[in-house]
């Protein structure tokens, strides 16, 4: 089934213990696109400025992602993102944030954008997010991604917003500020009883933790020896995890535990290289042969 996903496209400038690259194709909409399509067709709403490249549009459109709900505003800057990662990798200090065109985007999509069973609100403002619930009220799975920022400038809409979805992902930090409390398993379980009806944190290194009404549970992260920029890995594994839940065409229990399984092992390809560069030379078989890898792992 095709999935939908609002979010930004970006050009960010990211900073290692080991290395330093400017204006590379970044943006939460981005990276879950690439992420999705290796399950099933994606349909992507975002805007850029004129200082997007085009190479970058071809690169997502040669993974038949549909580019056409993409605005580019003429004279506009591309939303912009500037971090430095400290040595564990880990942790890291976001040290610009340059809203420039999303900061008055207001989309509206067309009839076959709205149709979309499977809806993904990526990072963004939260009114946006709003405004994009209004078009799809028929989408069987509404699932949205929140930030610091947004938990932090806009806690009402924010709220107002829980109630609408059916789950939320957020990583760990995020989910002890939104319900303030520092441990993850009462995090958890606060933030769904907020409105959503399963809540997923993401744990970095350490993997990733559901909770619905009647299922709690973590699955590890997959080991990965080479960690070079981990900009986009929670956004890779909301893609593989959402991409995957569109491609079955449901969100059982069970698929929803293969799901996160599809998501952790896209982002542990992220992770390997800056920005898209790994999961460029990857295909599916790809990440079959790395799950049957994590089966043997998780069987004992």
């Amino acid at each position: 089934m095709p999935l939908l996903v609002v979010g930004t496209l970006g050009l960010d400038t990211v900073e290692t213990p080991n290395e330093k690259r400017e204006n590379v194709l970044g943006g939460s909409a981005v990276y879950f696109s690439y992420a999705a399509s290796y399950f099933t067709s994606v349909k992507l709403v975002g805007v850029a400025g004129d200082d997007w490249p085009a190479e970058h549009t071809a690169l997502l459109e040669s993974r038949q992602i549909d580019m056409r709900g993409v605005q580019i505003v003429p004279g506009g800057r591309t939303f912009r993102w500037r971090g430095r990662y400290r040595a564990n990798m880990n942790d890291r200090d976001s040290l610009e944030t340059q809203l420039n065109v999303i900061a008055k985007f207001d989309p509206v999509l067309p009839e076959e954008y709205r149709r979309c069973p499977f809806l993904f609100l990526a990072n963004g403002p939260t009114a946006l997010q709003h405004k994009i619930l209004d078009q799809c009220a028929g989408a069987t799975l509404r699932v949205a991604d929140t930030m610091e920022l947004w938990i932090k400038s806009e806690p009402e809409r924010l709220a107002e917003l829980l109630k609408r979805i059916d789950g939320l992902v957020m990583n760990d930090s995020e989910a002890k500020l939104l319900s303030g409390n520092e441990n993850l398993v009462t995090a958890g379980h606060a933030i769904r009883q907020m409105g959503p009806r399963f809540v997923v944190i993401k744990k970095g290194e350490h993997g990733a933790m559901f909770f619905s009404k009647h299922e709690t549970y973590v699955l590890p992260a997959y080991p990965t020896p080479r960690v070079v920029d981990p900009t986009g890995a929670g956004d890779s594994f909301a893609g593989g995890m959402m991409g995957y839940l569109a491609e079955q065409g449901n969100f059982e229990p069970r698929t929803l535990k293969e799901a996160m399984a599809y998501g952790i092992l896209v982002a542990s390809f992220t992770v390997e290289e800056f920005s898209l560069d790994r999961l460029k030379r990857i295909e599916r078989q790809d990440l079959q042969r790395r799950m049957e890898e994590y089966r043997k792992m998780l069987s004992f």
